[in-house]
């Protein structure tokens, strides 16, 4: 199987980002490419054309190979439950819910069994297979239990990149100190090391090149600058960071980083809107006055509302919808604006029912079998006729209750699928099962609209491409800057022809 390894010093050494921009230089170049993580562990997750789930940062490393995602491209997903917990999805299905120690107990050998399965299939289909490492391959307690790096690396004979984060300081010592607590065979497989998040004046960092270069024996193949945060994250931790630095913005939106948020990727087409400011506020934070609060996937959706009631956040939010305010509720969150959440086999923890926000006429019960497909629809609000492309992921199922007022025939659904959202008479809470909406450009901008009237502004033109078209783009820019720094000369003729092929 033809393939390259990445891996990392640490967590967030700029692996994913690395190896989306690899696939889509090499498939510049000709190669027919797939992307491969082992195991991922993450809460934002895709679902692909089977139905299947997987690790958002591999569906955006399929997109930029050029090809479909797919199940075997991430085999092991485990996505945390915050009670020490996380749930297990091999090849795209959930199969249980498991303590990190009963999972490695329970789940090591078969994990390894689908790893090897997926990456036959791939090299059947695949000019060249691009694998992702996790976290560390250096973690000397874990290594026994590593489904994802060096023994990936060893079972393929991959020609291996370390990639390390300068930005954090230290980089010359996580290099060393990594490459000194790999197993020899392990250390034979590093051919290149890649000095990421750079910068300043490449003049300055020389002496320090050259003297890792003596004392490893091994290249430093890149130098790659500082590029600012373009790919999705895979942990929630990311957004303590705060992602929309806008000087100037014209409509300002709240997202509520609930304790367990799932799918914020949701956000990035917000993100990219010039005029839009996206800030992500802790349930302990003042909501203030923004001009739309949206609550957010969750993957422990009753944990978290609970959280909003004992934090405040959830009488914020039902007084800021009171008196005029625009809220939106993706997946979790379009449950937790319900009247009622039940969980009576206690899938999600303790039994019992819960009190929503009782801002939609809802009542949701989790059940075991998880939906998880991708969905095309036809908006009816804000716009009717707007194709709307997207994708579910949820075990709970809702269904509408009757209200004894006049105003439950206020509500509508909200595409021509009735079981995939609603909305109040006057459009200001809105509530769908469907992520990757914002991704809709059209219907994207039809919704910030009703926010700019609000506020007297002029509306946006809604004849704009997906999301998609720009996320191409951003992945084409990506390449270009990576492979003006990165050599993959000699790992490609290692592979075999002048270009690898």
């Amino acid at each position: 199987m033809k393939s390259i390894m990445v891996v990392g010093t640490t967590s967030h050494a700029g692996k994913s980002l690395l190896t989306a921009a690899i696939c889509r230089i090499l498939a510049r170049r000709g190669w027919r490419v797939a992307p491969f993580k082992g195991q991922n562990m993450a809460l934002n997750s895709y679902v692909t054309t089977s139905g299947g789930e997987i690790g958002y940062a591999q569906a955006v490393q399929a997109w930029a190979a050029g090809v479909l995602p797919l199940v075997e491209m991430n085999p092991i997903l485990l996505k945390p439950q915050g009670d020490m917990t996380s749930q297990v999805i091999l090849k795209g299905k959930a199969v249980g819910k498991v303590s990190a120690a009963d999972y490695y107990e329970k789940y090591f050998d078969l994990g390894w069994r689908v790893i090897e399965e997926s990456l036959s299939q791939l090299a059947a289909e695949f000019d060249l297979i691009v694998c992702e490492g996790a976290g560390s391959p250096a973690e000397i307690n874990l290594k026994h239990r590593d489904l994802t790096n060096m023994r990936v690396a060893k079972y393929l004979n991959a020609p291996t990149l370390l990639v390390v984060d300068i930005d954090r300081g230290g980089a010359f010592a996580h290099v060393v100190g990594t490459l000194e607590l790999l197993e020899p065979e392990e250390r034979a497989l590093i051919r290149g090391v890649v000095i990421n998040k750079f910068r300043g004046q490449r003049s300055l960092l020389e002496p320090g090149i050259t003297w890792l270069e003596k004392r490893t024996g091994i290249p430093v193949v890149g130098v790659i600058p500082w590029i600012e945060q373009i790919f999705p994250a895979e942990d929630s931790l990311d957004l303590l960071d705060g992602k929309s630095a806008k000087s100037h913005s014209e409509i300002n939106i709240a997202v509520i980083r609930l304790p367990r948020i799932s799918n914020f990727t949701d956000f990035d087409p917000l993100e990219a809107e010039p005029s839009i400011k996206v800030k992500y506020l802790s349930p302990k934070q003042d909501l203030g006055h923004p001009d739309a609060v949206i609550i957010p996937g969750s993957k422990t959706t009753i944990a978290d509302l609970l959280v909003l009631h004992k934090s405040g956040m959830a009488e914020a939010i039902k007084n800021y919808a009171s008196a005029g305010g625009t809220v939106l509720g993706i997946c979790g969150g379009f449950q937790m604006l319900g009247q009622q959440l039940a969980d009576p086999e206690g899938i999600e923890g303790e039994a019992g029912r819960y009190q929503g926000l009782g801002l939609l006429p809802i009542r949701t019960v989790i059940v075991g079998h998880k939906i998880a497909r991708q969905r095309q629809v036809t908006s009816n609000f804000p716009q009717v006729g707007l194709p709307v492309m997207g994708y579910e992921i949820h075990q709970g199922r809702s269904r509408l209750v009757e209200s004894p007022t006049p105003q439950a025939n206020t509500y509508q659904a909200l595409f021509d699928d009735s079981g995939l959202g609603i909305v109040d008479g006057s459009q200001l809470v809105w509530g769908t099962y469907l992520h990757g909406i914002f991704d809709n450009g059209p219907w994207r901008r039809a919704w910030l609209n009703r926010l700019r009237q609000q506020r007297g502004l002029k509306s946006l033109p809604t004849g704009v491409p997906n999301y998609r078209e720009q996320r191409e783009a951003v992945l084409d820019s990506l390449a270009a800057k990576v492979d003006a720094y990165l050599d993959l000369t000699a790992i490609l003729s290692s592979l075999g022809g002048n270009d690898g092929r």
